[in-house]
């Protein structure tokens, strides 16, 4: 069943999982080519933080696996992903450039992963809490996978809380929800989602590119999570 996004007091918004899996199927062939070089800047910082910590990565929306070149060979990663077609050219991608160092890609619903609790050492989401039904329950698996002391890394466009510009995120939504993704998820979101994660501690976030509305954010899971 489609969730519903309230908008505001008068407008709802269905966006359910098969609506952002067809999307996606769609956005397939043109990835790369779309976006590749638009969100690259805030690709590689994401990645080099990744780089910097090692071990295990799992790469939520891993989508055509256009970052997986870019991870350090010590680094081994598990992708996954809503759309086939997208994996389809991930693992194209992987045989072709012999990536030794990715383990495996699967189809896999970003709110129900299916990896037991503590599992890597980073999670990495690109690009991804703005395209599910349910962000702070996708927040939640990411958390719930990440082995105490690990991090997870969101790299994703955050709106207004307030203003002209959440006004207008507000009014284009039912435009590009068909694209696949939600123009409204502003930082308040995930500032009620960390005051109710007693586990989950923020260690940064800053602007990346495009246009000042996009973020890099940091935050590390507890030591004692799991005691």
């Amino acid at each position: 069943m489609a969730e519903t996004l309230k908008l505001d007091d008068t407008r709802q918004l269905d966006f359910d999982r098969d609506m952002v899996e067809q999307a996606y199927d769609r956005w397939a062939p043109v990835y790369d080519l779309v976006f590749g070089g638009v969100f690259s800047k805030g690709r590689r910082a994401a990645i080099l933080a990744t780089n910097s910590i090692g071990g295990r990565v799992l790469e939520v929306g891993v989508g055509t696996g256009i970052s997986l070149p870019q991870y350090a060979s010590n680094v081994r990663i598990f992708g996954t992903d809503i759309s086939e077609a997208m994996l389809r050219k991930a693992k194209a991608r992987v045989a072709g450039l012999r990536l030794k160092n990715v383990e495996g890609l699967a189809v896999m619903d970003a709110e129900k992963l299916e990896f037991p609790d503590c599992s890597f050492d980073v999670v990495m989401a690109q690009y991804v809490v703005t395209a599910v039904p349910n962000p702070e329950a996708a927040l939640d698996e990411f958390a719930r996978v990440l082995r105490p002391g690990g991090e997870l890394i969101v790299l994703s466009r955050v709106s207004a809380d307030a203003g002209m510009r959440r006004f207008i995120e507000q009014r284009l939504q039912p435009v590009v929800r068909q694209l696949g993704w939600r123009t409204e998820f502003a930082w308040s979101r995930y500032a009620q989602w960390i005051a109710k994660t007693p586990a989950i501690e923020l260690l940064e976030r800053r602007p990346v590119p495009p246009l000042g509305h996009f973020s890099l954010i940091r935050f590390r899971k507890s030591q004692i999570a799991a005691a």
